[in-house]
């Protein structure tokens, strides 16, 4: 353990170009003293087309793997994480100034959260931003409220999983991210919110690119069955945390 950041990026061939532009939002964060960060990016398989891509940053690491979805790319990522805190850091999106010192202070203020998430803004193919209504207030998000709230908004979280923070022993106790084909950071935040209180910052942390080839994009992604089946079994999981009584931090 350090006071260190590990950002992992999961990443296949067609967002692979976006690397660059992820790597320049992160050279632009400024940390507290004594803070550093580090980045995991991860292929989801074994192709030639990323490492091109893969800035040249003694920070930065670059591995492959077996294909299995985002979710798994980031999971295994977690093997070589160092930081105290892992952040989220899609290969497609770029970080504010900012958002990771913000992300710190929070989570080094209060050791009842366990978790923190930022506003979004789209990032349009025109270089515009666009926003949403919707948000949260600034502050904790108490157990279960987010949880609570994805399923009275039809199946839509409060607060965007690509913004995430989160302490690296409440990840790996909760197992990463699920294994689903999609919604698998979605069903992380619903089981963060099951076991901890979290946090939302009003200002903004994430552009959110909009972009042709992006996996939420994709026919598959809104196919009925198998929302269904992604959303069934994702609340199932955050419920029985829930019921279970299991807690973050842990009671004496």
């Amino acid at each position: 353990m350090s006071r260190r950041v590990t950002v992992v990026t999961a990443v296949h061939g067609p967002s692979a170009r976006f690397l660059p532009d992820a790597h320049a939002s992160l050279r632009g964060q400024r940390l507290p003293d004594g803070w550093e960060w580090e980045w995991l990016i991860q292929e989801d398989g074994g192709t030639d087309t990323v490492r091109p891509y893969v800035p040249d940053d003694e920070r930065v690491t670059f591995r492959q793997g077996r294909p299995g979805g985002p979710g798994v790319a980031r999971t295994i990522a977690l093997a070589h994480a160092r930081g105290t805190y892992v952040k989220v850091l899609d290969a497609d999106d770029r970080l504010t100034a900012g958002a990771l010192a913000r992300d710190l202070a929070v989570l080094e203020a209060d050791r009842t959260l366990g978790w923190t998430t930022s506003r979004v803004l789209d990032l349009l193919p025109d270089g515009s931003t666009a926003g949403f209504p919707g948000d949260p207030d600034e502050g904790p998000l108490e157990r279960g409220t987010v949880l609570d709230r994805w399923k009275r908004d039809g199946f839509r979280a409060p607060v965007h999983p690509a913004t995430l923070c989160v302490r690296r022993d409440l990840l790996t106790a909760l197992g990463g991210w699920m294994a689903l084909p999609a919604s698998e950071d979605t069903g992380l935040l619903l089981a963060l919110s099951a076991v901890s209180r979290g946090w939302f910052s009003a200002e903004t942390g994430l552009l959110y690119r909009k972009w042709e080839g992006q996996a939420t994009g994709q026919a598959a992604h809104v196919d009925p069955a198998e929302r269904t089946a992604r959303m069934a079994v994702a609340e199932a999981r955050a419920r029985a945390l829930a019921e279970f009584g299991w807690t973050y931090p842990a009671g004496p």
